[in-house]
């Protein structure tokens, strides 16, 4: 199995780092301040503080961290493609939501990022961890 090479790690660790300054300019401060928020805008804000903490360690482990922006990706496709979408097909977007879209749109760069065989090779290809009996890894 070919390695993921020096380029491609790099590249994702400026993905992570441009999670970890964007979020932390955006949310941290909402958060250290203890903003107050509506319930589900609390949610979103404290998921996205969790995710930019997460991508810290995408710095020091950008391979194994790859789960936490597929993540990432596969919601915002999915909310693009079933929310944002068919409210602009059918003229009904407003200012709000098209502010989420553009806020959405940096996915866009993710695809480039990310180590698509790796991906492959370690996600779909690679037989999966046992589901019963035996001892596991760390126990020994």
């Amino acid at each position: 199995m070919k390695e993921v090479s020096v380029f491609r790690l790099y590249l994702l660790r400026a993905l992570y780092l441009l999670v970890v300054v964007g979020l932390g300019i955006v949310v941290w401060p909402g958060v250290i301040h203890h903003e107050q928020w509506d319930l589900m805008e609390g949610i979103v804000q404290c998921m996205l503080a969790a995710f930019s903490a997460l991508s810290l360690l995408g710095l020091r482990y950008p391979l194994q961290m790859l789960p936490l922006l597929l993540w990432e990706m596969v919601w915002k496709l999915i909310w693009l493609s079933v929310v944002a979408l068919p409210l602009w097909t059918a003229g009904q977007i407003d200012d709000s939501t098209l502010g989420v879209v553009f806020e959405c749109l940096i996915v866009a760069i993710f695809p480039f990022c990310i180590p698509w065989r790796y991906v492959f090779n370690h996600y779909i290809v690679k037989r999966s961890d046992r589901w019963v009996g035996g001892k596991s890894e760390i126990a020994g």
